[in-house]
């Protein structure tokens, strides 16, 4: 009778991802409705005294005062306020609304009415942000770049310092290549620290534009970025919205700027953050995988040490010679699972296989690239991974160590 197979380990990572997000939006719902709910139901007592206020002093009956107020509702919707604001669909607030479509801000102040600008919006929204998620995956991948240069720079420096590389290394014909550092990868730490720094000082600079020209407070001016930058987009405040400002040009220009760059920034950061939660779910995967089969580690271990040579296995933690595990006849699989005895066609394939592993080793240390990548040529173009999971893990040093 065969047991089930255990969970892998991208399929265990997922399922404990899946219980933590939904242990993490449970908290989030209790404190939210902790801090918020009183709040909300003193303001609605409020508003009834209000109203009930209001009729009996106008002698207004109150479902024609209820009818009104829903009339006021829908012109809000439609973008209709008391105050005189710039118009919603002219070729600038036109630009603004895509603008935060492609980049799933959303904010929600603007709404296609027409049936024609809802159909054309599903189409248009549908390439936009397709290319506006590639645009934010190359920024990162460039961002990455500048800051291992950087870092790069400043290690070499410091090594430089301390003895330990002469002074003209770089001066060799490495440097035309991958780098002067051959493996060398930037900490994951380090970038998600450089990030968050920058991330910090973009919207600490947009807060403060944001409350000399929209008369916000800081701290509504910094819920304003966060939001805008995260493309959550709640749309409680939007900038950019007054029929005329000081030096309009200049301030629009600004806006969109600081838009622009701190969702790419935010969007980079997001992604090394989910790195490091990555890890974090692979260390606690590690904690729990002596635990869940002490039996099979202990037959594991006692067969290691029957046999200290095992062709077999070396082929399979390699992952390169899918041969090994096809057909084989009855005397030589009996062998191999046995752990008693070598035939000489493994020992045969061993060798091979080591020879291409030492071979590939020695070209990519020559070459710069990474030497922990796989050799089995038969995988399909996905393996590596795909977005910006896959820039971050082939990047940075942590990620392509755990892989």
């Amino acid at each position: 009778r065969r047991r089930l197979a255990p969970l892998n380990e991208d399929n265990g990572r997922f399922l404990l991802l899946a219980a933590l997000i939904a242990a993490y939006l449970s908290a989030g719902a209790t404190v939210f409705s902790a801090l918020e709910s009183p709040s909300e139901a003193a303001a609605q007592l409020r508003w009834n005294r209000t109203l009930h206020n209001f009729s009996r002093i106008f002698n207004i009956s109150l479902p024609e005062l209820r009818a009104f107020l829903r009339s006021y509702e829908a012109a809000m919707a439609a973008g209709i306020r008391v105050d005189a604001l710039r118009p919603r669909w002219d070729f600038p607030g036109a630009f603004y609304f895509v603008g935060t479509v492609v980049s799933t801000i959303g904010f929600g102040m603007t709404t296609p009415a027409t049936v024609a600008g809802k159909v054309f919006l599903i189409v248009y929204g549908l390439f936009g942000c397709a290319g506006t998620i590639l645009f934010f995956n190359l920024f990162l991948e460039r961002i990455i770049s500048l800051l291992a240069f950087i870092m790069k720079a400043c290690y070499e420096r410091q090594l430089r310092r301390s003895g330990l590389l002469p002074p003209n290394f770089r001066k060799g014909p490495a440097v035309s290549g991958v780098g002067s550092l051959v493996g060398w990868k930037p900490s994951v730490y380090h970038v998600m620290l450089i990030l968050g720094i920058f991330a910090i000082a973009l919207s600490c600079c947009a807060s403060a534009m944001y409350t000399a020209v929209e008369g916000w407070n800081y701290v509504d001016s910094l819920y304003y970025c966060f939001v805008t930058f995260s493309t959550i987009g709640f749309g409680d405040l939007v900038s950019n919205q007054n029929a005329v400002y000081q030096h309009q040009g200049l301030y629009r220009f600004g806006n969109f700027m600081f838009i622009l760059m701190g969702v790419c920034c935010i969007y980079s950061l997001f992604n090394v953050i989910s790195i490091v939660i990555k890890q974090i779910l692979n260390w606690v995967l590690k904690k729990f995988e002596c635990r869940c089969c002490p039996k099979c580690h202990k037959s594991s271990t006692r067969l290691s040490r029957r046999n200290a040579i095992t062709p077999g296995a070396r082929l399979r933690r390699h992952n390169v010679a899918r041969d090994a595990d096809g057909q084989y006849d009855s005397d030589t699989e009996g062998r191999r699972l046995s752990g008693e005895m070598i035939s000489m066609r493994e020992l045969t394939a061993s060798s091979k296989v080591s020879l291409a592993i030492l071979q590939k080793q020695l070209s990519e240390t020559a070459n710069g690239y990474p030497r922990n990548v796989c050799i089995n040529t038969r995988q399909n173009g996905f393996s590596a991974g795909v977005g910006a999971l896959a820039i971050m893990n082939n990047r940075l040093a942590e990620t392509s160590d755990s892989r």
